[in-house]
């Protein structure tokens, strides 16, 4: 896999209209990667990110926090005009991020962006972006993000059975205003979180939330009692309307978590996840 070296963070406004420019065609994913040296933390940033999610301010970022640190980069590999699907469209369909030690102020961090595993879906085609933060010490917080992009589905769908929410432990409020509220601490301006007209020319009645904010929000409840290595793997399920109520239920399992988000008014599930404990990983030999 080839490098490309990026000196400064792409533009996002520039980024946004790359997007809503026409794609070329194709079936295979970019033979290259992006890297970005020089990546910080900045304090009012974190602030703003903490703030909207739930966290407490600390000198350290939650686990979630490095996806928007590096979604410049992010962006700039997936609005290629030769990429093969457009960016508008495609669902987030499930995230993992494994924390090796904590991202903190005052420190330096190479990211390094790739897709790959470019594999069919009931409803489509799905691929891994694959995003690894590293200092000079090691490779510090990796994320594998599983986008689909529907049309052409190539196996059976498998209907689920009836399903039956668990006794939840705390109902949260989802207000109207957070998808435009994170998408300000983000930089997440896709048109289906932020107003219900954007949202109605992609099929939804009312703008939904994004869905890494109901992982970092669902990540908060957890505070305190989390080690410095882990790896926090959610499935998204269904969209969270804005405004709405969520559910959340967690509980042990082996020596992490597993926790669930739900709609609070009917048996309808947004998000599942699980907390394990993870290793800090060798330097990368790149």
């Amino acid at each position: 896999m080839t490098v490309r070296e990026l000196t400064a963070s792409p533009s996002l406004s520039t980024l946004y209209v790359r997007a809503l420019l026409p794609k070329g065609t194709g079936d295979t994913l970019p033979g290259h990667e992006y890297v970005r040296p020089g990546i910080a933390v900045d304090p009012a940033h974190l602030v703003a990110y903490n703030r909207v999610c739930g966290f407490r301010l600390s000198g350290e970022a939650p686990a979630t926090f490095p996806h928007v640190l590096v979604f410049p980069v992010q962006l700039a590999l997936l609005t290629e005009r030769d990429f093969p699907f457009p960016l508008l469209g495609m669902v987030h369909v499930a995230n993992r991020i494994t924390q090796h030690q904590p991202v903190r102020l005052g420190e330096r961090y190479t990211a390094r962006v790739r897709a790959e595993n470019l594999r069919p879906h009931e409803k489509g085609r799905q691929f891994d972006l694959v995003t690894e933060l590293s200092t000079e010490d090691g490779l510090v917080w990796t994320e594998v993000g599983t986008y689909l992009r529907r049309g052409g589905g190539a196996a059976e769908s498998r209907r689920a059975g009836q399903l039956a929410p668990p006794a939840p432990k705390a109902i949260w409020p989802v207000p109207a205003d957070i998808g435009r509220r994170y998408a300000d601490a983000s930089g997440d301006r896709n048109p289906i979180h932020l107003h219900p007209l954007s949202a109605r020319p992609f099929g939804f009645s009312s703008a939904i939330a994004h869905g890494m904010w109901t992982k970092a929000r669902a990540l908060a409840a957890f505070v305190g009692r989390l080690p410095d290595s882990y790896t926090v793997d959610v499935r998204f399920k269904r969209p969270v309307p804005l405004p709405s109520k969520v559910a959340f239920t967690s509980w042990r399992e082996g020596d992490g978590w597993a926790f669930e988000l739900w709609d609070a008014r009917r048996p309808r599930p947004h998000l599942e996840g699980v907390i394990a404990a993870a290793t800090p990983s060798p330097r990368p030999d790149r």
